[in-house]
């Protein structure tokens, strides 16, 4: 078993459903859904190789375990092997974390080793394949005990636009003001348009990407851009 039977495995489930926060159990083989990111993640390592990892205890219950993107991030940085973007993309079964700020909402997927990914996307379109390049991530993991096969390197390509978020000091943009306006129009409150990228405007997007099925990180991305028609 490598790698590549982790995306085979993924593949099998496309088109099952999302809901944030879901628990998965690790060691049931017929589990078809709702998922989470981090639970899809630690369930086909599981699955795959029996290893628990990204959970809250990764010595636990398997059928119980909490996986959570954070916790994915503790273990690359103090079990596993963290690699660029570019190494994750070109390996078939490596991670791809995107951090959020501590106890928000992160994201996690799946590479095929070719470009795209295999993950839990959001409550609209579920479990997906969909691409790494053009979004923001922040590391890739390899987990300890697992063979993989790399690829040659991939340049990894990122976002062709500026990803609006929370950030210390905040962003501050004309643009951030169109996207306080596109909000406040469909009925989120930003605390009024003053182009400052703040804690209000950071909720409403949230409130935002959940009405909408995307996954509620906060960040004005190309998808989120696109369903407040700010592009």
């Amino acid at each position: 078993m490598t790698g590549d039977d982790i995306v085979v495995l993924g593949d099998k489930h496309v088109g099952e459903p999302y809901v944030l926060g879901s628990r998965v159990p690790k060691d049931d083989a017929n589990y078809k859904g709702p998922w989470d990111c981090a639970e899809f993640v630690s369930w086909l390592y599981y699955q795959t190789f029996g290893i628990l990892y990204g959970c809250a205890n990764n010595h636990g219950n398997p059928h119980s375990g909490d996986a959570y993107s954070d916790y994915w991030s503790r273990d690359a940085n103090t079990l596993g092997q963290i690699v660029t973007v570019e190494e994750a993309k070109s390996t078939p079964g490596a991670v791809i974390l995107r951090l959020g700020r501590s106890g928000e909402i992160s994201h996690i997927a799946v590479s095929d080793g070719s470009g795209g990914t295999v993950e839990a996307h959001g409550r609209e379109e579920g479990i997906v394949n969909s691409v790494v390049d053009g979004r923001r991530w922040d590391m890739g993991v390899l987990v300890p005990g697992v063979t993989y096969r790399a690829n040659p390197i991939l340049p990894f390509r990122p976002p062709s636009i500026v990803i609006y978020r929370l950030t210390s000091p905040y962003m501050v943009s004309p643009e951030v003001g169109k996207i306080q306006e596109a909000l406040t129009k469909r009925g989120f409150d930003t605390d009024g348009i003053d182009n400052i990228f703040g804690e209000q405007t950071y909720q409403a997007v949230k409130l935002f990407q959940d009405s909408e099925g995307i996954n509620p990180d906060g960040e004005v991305s190309a998808l989120t851009a696109a369903a407040l028609d700010v592009m």
